[in-house]
C-alpha cells in the first residue's frame, strides 16, 4: 500500500489506491497487529509451497503437536498454516490457545494463522467471500495505522510552541475525521505520527489541512510530507531518506 511522498508527482497514483480502499464492502477485517510486510509474504508464500490434501480431521490430529516442546520450529509452521486453512471453530481454538504461550519465534506466524483462520471460518459460516487487509502496521476497526514525517523547513529549529502547536493543530483535525494519534515524536528537523485513519478519510487532505493549519503561525512545515503503511522508521533512516529523496525546499 502507500509507501511514498505523497506530493503533485504521485497524488494520480495515491487517489486510485484511496478510491479502492473507499469503495469496499462491509465484509472486510483488517489485521490488527503489526507485522512486518516480509513476514506475511513469507507466511503467504510457505502456505502456499506446503498447501497439501490432507483432510480437517488428518490436519486436526496433530495440533497437540504444536504444545510439544520436542516439535520443531519448521513442522509447528506447518501445522499453524494448516490449521489456519481450515474453517473448523476447533482450528480457531487451537491456535488462539498456542498463542497464551507461543515460541517466541512463531507469535507474529501464529498471529497470521490465527487472523487465515478467522476469515475462512466466517466465510462458510456467512456463505459469502471475506476481505481481508493486511499492511506493516496494521490497524484498528475500520483504520489502518500509519507512519507520518512531518519535514521542517530549512532554518526552522524546532521549539516548546511549536511541539505544542503541531499537537494541538494534528488531534484537532485528527479528531474531527474520527482519526487517532498515537504517537507524536519531535526531532531536530522533522516530526513523525503514528495515528489511525478510517479507510473512507482522503489521508493526504487530512494531513494537508492540518499542516496548513500550523503554518498560518509560522510557516515551518514543509506542506510535502512522508507517509507509509508497511513499517516505523528509525531516526537514522529517515535521515538517510532525506538525504537520498530530498522533499522540496520551502522557506
Amino acid at each position: 500500500m502507500e509507501d511514498n511522498f505523497i506530493n503533485n508527482e504521485n497524488e494520480n497514483i495515491y487517489d486510485k489506491i484511496q478510491e479502492i480502499l473507499s469503495n469496499l464492502p462491509a465484509n472486510f477485517s483488517i489485521l490488527e497487529e503489526e507485522i512486518d510486510i516480509d513476514l506475511q509474504m513469507e507466511y503467504f508464500e510457505f502456505a502456499r509451497i506446503h498447501k497439501n490434501s490432507s483432510t480437517a480431521e488428518q490436519i486436526l490430529k496433530t495440533k497437540e503437536r504444536l504444545f510439544d516442546p520436542n516439535t520443531s520450529i519448521f513442522e509447528k509452521k506447518l501445522i499453524l498454516c494448516q490449521l489456519g486453512s481450515l474453517s473448523e471453530v476447533e482450528a480457531f481454538r487451537c491456535i488462539e490457545k498456542y498463542l497464551h504461550n507461543p515460541d517466541e519465534n512463531l507469535k507474529k506466524w501464529a498471529i497470521l494463522a490465527l487472523q487465515e483462520c478467522k476469515m475462512t471460518l466466517e466465510s462458510s459460516l456467512l456463505e459469502e467471500n471475506r476481505i481481508f487487509i493486511s499492511t506493516g502496521l496494521g490497524g484498528k476497526g475500520n483504520k489502518l495505522r500509519y507512519f507520518i514525517i512531518l519535514v521542517y523547513n530549512e532554518n526552522n529549529l524546532i521549539n516548546d510552541s511549536k511541539r505544542k502547536l503541531i499537537k494541538n493543530e494534528f488531534e484537532f483535525f485528527f479528531k474531527k475525521y474520527n482519526s487517532e494519534i498515537e504517537e507524536i515524536n519531535y526531532y531536530e528537523k522533522f516530526s513523525t505520527l503514528k495515528v489511525l485513519i478510517p479507510i473512507n478519510v482522503t489521508i493526504n487532505n487530512l494531513i494537508n489541512m492540518a499542516i496548513n493549519e500550523v503554518n498560518q503561525y509560522g510557516n515551518f512545515i514543509n506542506p510535502s510530507f512522508i507517509i507509509t503503511n508497511l513499517k516505523i522508521l528509525t531516526e537514522p533512516e529517515i535521515i538517510e531518506l532525506l538525504k537520498t529523496n530530498p522533499l522540496d525546499k520551502k522557506e
